[in-house]
Parts: C-alpha cells; structure tokens; sequence
C-alpha cells in the first residue's frame, strides 16, 4: 500500500526547501502544542508549557522544616529539658511541694518540658552551691540520667552559687527570678510592656555579668595620643558592659517615665470626670481577664498559662443601677514575685493604687489559694494600696471543693463566689461592686430648666440618680452628686427645699 501526498503537502515541501528558517521558526511554535502518542508516550512525567519548564521547581522531600506549623512550635518549645531543684526551709513538706509544682507550672510556660524534680530539707540555703557540693554531686547524676540540659531553682541566687553550681552540674543553670523574666519578655507585647521588661532584665543581669577569655582583657588607658602615653590599666571588657548596661537602663527609665505621664494623663481625665475605677488584682492564672470579658465583654486575651496578660486593659462598665466606672485587668502576681519586676512595673501596678476598689480574684480550685492571697496582698503593700477597699473574687467556684469554698467564705469577710466560665454569681458579684463604690457626697433636689440639660446629663454620668420627673416648669431631678457638681444646681433648688 503506497502513501500519496496531498497538494498542501506538496506545497509545504516546496516552501520548506526555499525557506528553511521559516520552517524552524513554526518547529519551535508547534513544540508547545503538537503532540503524539508514538513520541511523547515515552516521556516521563507531565508536559509543561515553556514558562513552566524554565521554571523553578521544588525537589519534594529534601526539606528539614516540618510542614505543619504547630508542630514546628512544639518543637521549639521542646528545645530544653530541665530538672527542678528547691531546698525547703519553712512550712511543711506539701507547701515545698507545691513551690516546686508552681515552678515546673512557670517552666512549661516558658517552653521547657519537664524531666524531673527534687528538693532538700535545709536551715537555709548554702552559701556556695545552693544544695551543698554533696547534693549538687547527686543532682549532676540526676541530670545526666535525665538527659537535661537545665536546671532551674527554685529561689534567687547569687552570682556566686550560680557559677559554683554550674561547675558541680555541668549544665546550665537558671533561677527563679530568670524564668519569670523570660517569660514575661515572651509575653510583653505594648511598648511600654516590652520597656518595663527590659529594664528588669537589665537590673537582673547587671551584678550577674561573667567574663570569659578575651573578655577579661584590658582597654588601652587615658593620656595623650594614646601607646606608650597611657596613665593607668585602662578598664576591663567586662567593666565596659557594665558601664553600657547603666546607660541603657537610664534611657528605659526616662522612657518608662515619658509613658508613665500618658498613663498618668488618662487618669487625671477619670477623676475631673468624676468616674470611679475598679483595678482587677490577683494571683496569676487566677482568672482575671475572663473574669474582665464575662463584665464587659472586653475580648481579652484568655490562656491557660500563667503571666499570660501582661499589658493593663481598662474598659468602662456600668453598674446595675446605672453608675459608669472602669475596670482595669493588671499584670498576675506569684509568690516570690521578683523586687526588679515590682520595681518596672511600678507605673503598671499604680493602677492598683490609684483606684477606688480593688476586686482581688483567688483561684478557687488551687490546692492552697490562702497562700495566693498572701501573696497578692504582700505586693498590694509593695504598690502602697492598702488604704483601698477590697472585695475576694473566689474565681472557679464550678470546679473548687465546696469546702474549700466555705472556709474561705467564712474566712474573708467581703468575699463573694463566682465563675467567670459559666456565669455563676456574676450579678451578685455587680450588684457588690455597685455597693461599695463610693457614693457622691452630697444629696440635693432641684427643678432644672429644659434650656439646662446639660446639668441632667452630668448628674446621670458623674453621680446618682435617685428620682427623676418631668413637669412644665422643668426637670425635678433628685440625686446624689459630687461637692462641684452640687454647687451648679444650687441656683435651682426649690426655696422649700433650700
């Protein structure tokens, strides 16, 4: 069977001989589109146009990065394993044990995981290493069981039992004041957060710098042009950084200071404006922001971990009778709480201090919340706010043992159960607040023109509302109001009243 050649292809032949470049030039424009089974059956893989063969292509499987990014986290968070270290010096050994559950509590929270924890019944802790070099010797085969590569104590130490401790173990060490700092530069977000932190790092580490090698070395000293010219040893690298550390640390108070006047600011507007405020202080973990989102629907960050709000959140809110006032949600205490933080976070917790109520949350469910009283009313002291009237919040009433609740009930004189997770006491807990904050001073009735609104509206906003009735001749306003705002309505108090 012969094959015949149409006229077209004929002519395409012909075309072809006497215009070879023409040819190639259709060649490379059909590449993309012709195709046929006897030729490109056999290629392998999938046919791409040609952007996408000159293209960039990933090679699957030769990444090391995990796909999924919570589990890149949770790796990152596993990075350091720890063992917990504590010595007991007072209490009994279930407060010791408590301690140290409070500690691994603040470590997971900074992203450590865990292996194991001990503590030693001591008069006081040693001098040099903490535990003593006999345990410290036990405690470095702990960890080497363990397979740690950190070891946090459960207290402050000193420069010195830091470094002696370090050569014992062979690990790093860490303490209780160094975790609680990281976690809170972890979790400051605002500027004048990050500033607070960063100044109580600073202070932290100052006393702590250590040189190694060439870090011990001298500078040049003083004297004119500098070589054979010099007039003393010069200072050490180390001394250096100390000298650049003071620095810095007077720059962040002056910024500390400069952000405090803005704070400062909005607080003096609240009090011209006559508006009470409500300052929400407690242990951490406690339930304070929850409890600020079940009040005002604030939408505040809730996270089970400990320090997990940092920056104050101040919403307005009102009573049941109708009375404005802010609440304000401040940074969570702990036992031990650092005196660097206390000192950063000054102009922070002066919002405790500053306020006409404090509403101090205990959580409920904690094996020992007498303890977290105590130690949130040892810092109230701290701020100066002892003279502010307090109400005891028993946060988690849902999941607390009903006898713990009746203790502390019966011990806390003004105290009220509630939980902020389902609702409970939440509107006995406002009609209490309602009832201790301060009232206006003076009480007066007065027939207030139409044409002086004004004065209505200020009576609603700054003081209480008793009566209120509209006639002919005005507005009959009965309330209770403020030594200034009473002087306004003076001139309109009924002669029979006056």
């Amino acid at each position: 069977m012969t094959s015949s050649s149409s006229p077209s292809q004929a002519a395409q032949s012909a075309f072809a001989q006497n215009n070879p470049e023409g040819l190639r030039a259709d060649a490379l424009m059909e590449e993309d589109v012709a195709w046929s089974f006897e030729i490109d059956g056999e290629r392998d893989g999938d046919q791409f146009d040609r952007s996408e063969r000159a293209a960039l292509r990933r090679v699957a499987g030769l990444s090391t990065e995990l796909e999924d990014v919570t589990e890149v986290e949770y790796r990152q968070l596993r990075l350091e394993r720890v063992v917990l270290v504590g010595v007991w010096t007072t209490g009994t050994a279930r407060d010791a044990e408590n301690s140290l559950a409070e500690l691994a509590a603040l470590a997971e929270t900074a992203g450590a995981l865990v292996l194991d924890a001990v503590f030693q019944r001591r008069d006081k802790p040693d001098a040099a290493t903490y535990i003593g070099s006999g345990k410290a010797n036990e405690l470095r085969d702990i960890v080497l069981d363990a397979g740690a590569d950190t070891v946090i104590c459960d207290g402050e130490l000193s420069p010195g039992q830091l470094i002696h401790l370090e050569d014992v173990v062979k690990v790093k060490v860490i303490d209780r004041t160094a975790l609680i700092l990281d976690i809170f530069a972890q979790h400051a977000k605002s500027r004048e957060g990050k500033a607070q932190v960063a100044l109580a790092q600073m202070q932290y580490m100052l006393p702590r710098l250590r040189g190694w090698g060439q870090s011990l070395s001298r500078q040049m000293g003083g004297g004119k042009g500098g070589g054979l010219a010099t007039r003393g040893p010069g200072e050490t690298k180390i001394e250096t950084d100390r000298r650049r550390i003071r620095e810095k640390m007077a720059k962040m108070r002056r910024e500390i200071a400069e952000m405090k006047t803005g704070r400062e600011i909005k607080r003096q507007e609240r009090r011209r404006n006559k508006v009470p405020s409500v300052a929400i202080a407690g242990y951490t973990n406690a339930g304070k922001s929850s409890l600020l989102n079940r009040l005002t629907g604030a939408g505040v960050l809730v996270e089970n971990a400990l320090f997990a709000t940092l920056d104050p959140t101040v919403r307005r809110a009102e009573t049941p009778s109708g009375r404005l006032y802010t609440l304000a949600d401040t940074v969570g205490f702990v036992r031990h709480l650092p005196h660097h933080l206390v000192e950063a976070f000054r102009s922070t917790m002066e919002e405790v201090g500053d306020s006409d109520l404090i509403v101090h949350v205990v959580d409920g469910s904690h094996p020992a919340p007498e303890e977290q009283l105590a130690a949130v009313r040892e810092v109230i002291r701290d701020v100066g706010a002892t003279n502010v009237p307090e109400i005891v919040v028993i946060n988690k009433a849902d999941a607390a043992d009903p006898l713990v609740l009746q203790r502390l009930l019966r011990i806390e004189t003004r105290s009220i159960a509630v939980s902020a997770r389902t609702g409970q006491g939440i509107e006995e807990l406002l009609a209490l607040i309602d009832n201790e904050l301060p009232r206006p001073s003076v009480e007066i009735e007065a027939l207030v023109p139409y044409t002086h609104g004004k004065l209505v509206a200020r009576a609603h906003t700054e003081g209480e509302v008793i009566s209120e009735e509209h006639t002919p001749e005005g507005t009959l306003l009965k309330a209770r109001v403020h030594e200034e705002l009473a002087a306004d309505l003076a001139p309109y108090v009924p002669a029979a009243t006056a």
